[in-house]
């Protein structure tokens, strides 16, 4: 690596903006790749992100603003993937600029639906970039808290220990506290599931479930993580700290969580579609949760809350008929 690497962000939603904002904080200037014309060009002049954490002023002289991916890329030493993972394929059959020698990270809380692979193993198999140019970006942490500045933490999950280092660095200020980690593969499932778990959440809430309730689902949800992530990658690490425990509970209970704000709609009675339509963004959950259920039909772990959630959402069956008998598989 260079002294100081240069760093890109690849998307325009509410977390590539806080990613962005997090970043401008100690970088002299990033490159910034976002879709839309008119997003970008009311960045250059209004100063925000009109569609996604308007609240958020740049100082756009930081800021190399671009709808060419190549732009973006060829710019930066790291480059940050933060877009939903259904449209990943779609932005990278836009680029002509290799990742040869840079460090790419994920900070996509999915699973890529074309391969079924979590971002970093679908870069690392498609695109064969070794393991330690690849990362990870994790919570706990919702965007709309970075954009309020209340204090947040952050996992940066690298097996290249210097790098992971230089980003928890450059992503740090005085409400940004972030740690690093080896455990790129675990990180990166646990950002995945704790999605679905929190959609079981929102079905529940939706369906009328309570407090009570939802203490068990969680403590069920956190067990059934770990059973999940042991038989996919096998390491030591401790599901109780905050890149697992943590960033399950702040999705599965927070009001800025669209994952169970999704879930809600559906324990309510909306329809996959029409709770699709309603949110203004993409529920990554959704996706999820129909690749780790075909996953583990491989690796056979137990897991009652995905099945629960897989059979809602795919398979169509009452979420208050599911949920009842999910209750009997709880404890």
């Amino acid at each position: 690596m260079e002294n100081k690497p240069k760093f890109a962000v690849i998307g325009g939603g509410s977390w590539a903006t806080a990613i962005a904002k997090m970043l401008c904080e100690n970088q002299e200037q990033i490159a910034w790749y976002m879709r839309s014309t008119y997003a970008l060009e009311h960045l250059k002049h209004q100063k925000h992100n009109p569609n996604y954490l308007s609240s958020v002023a740049f100082d756009v002289n930081k800021l190399l603003l671009t709808n060419d991916i190549n732009e973006a890329v060829k710019f930066a030493d790291i480059v940050i993937f933060a877009i939903p993972s259904a449209f990943l394929s779609g932005e990278l059959e836009k680029m002509n600029e290799k990742l040869d020698g840079k460090k790419v990270f994920s900070a996509i809380k999915g699973i890529v639906p074309e391969t079924s692979m979590i971002v970093g193993e679908h870069f690392h198999k498609t695109y064969s970039i070794p393991y330690e140019n690849i990362g990870v970006i994790t919570g706990p942490c919702h965007a709309e808290e970075v954009a309020m500045e209340r204090l947040s933490y952050l996992t940066i999950a690298c097996s290249d220990k210097q790098t992971a280092k230089y980003v928890a660095k450059n992503v740090s200020s005085y409400y940004i506290k972030a740690k690093i980690t080896d455990d790129i593969i675990g990180t990166e499932y646990a950002a995945v599931l704790k999605n679905i778990y929190s959609i079981a959440a929102g079905i529940a809430h939706g369906l009328g479930y309570g407090d009570n309730f939802q203490a068990v689902l969680m403590s069920n949800a956190i067990r059934e993580m770990k059973r999940f992530i042991k038989q996919v990658h096998k390491m030591k690490r401790n599901i109780n700290n905050s890149a697992y425990l943590g960033d399950l509970l702040v999705t599965g209970y927070s009001v800025f969580s669209r994952n169970r704000m999704f879930g809600n709609m559906i324990g309510k009675g909306y329809t996959v579609k029409s709770a699709q339509m309603e949110m203004s963004m993409v529920a990554e959950g959704y996706y999820a949760v129909k690749s780790a259920y075909k996953l583990n039909q491989l690796y056979q772990a137990k897991t009652p809350i995905i099945d629960a959630v897989y059979q809602v959402l795919y398979e169509g069956k009452e979420a208050k008929e599911v949920f009842k008998k999910l209750t009997d598989k709880l404890n």
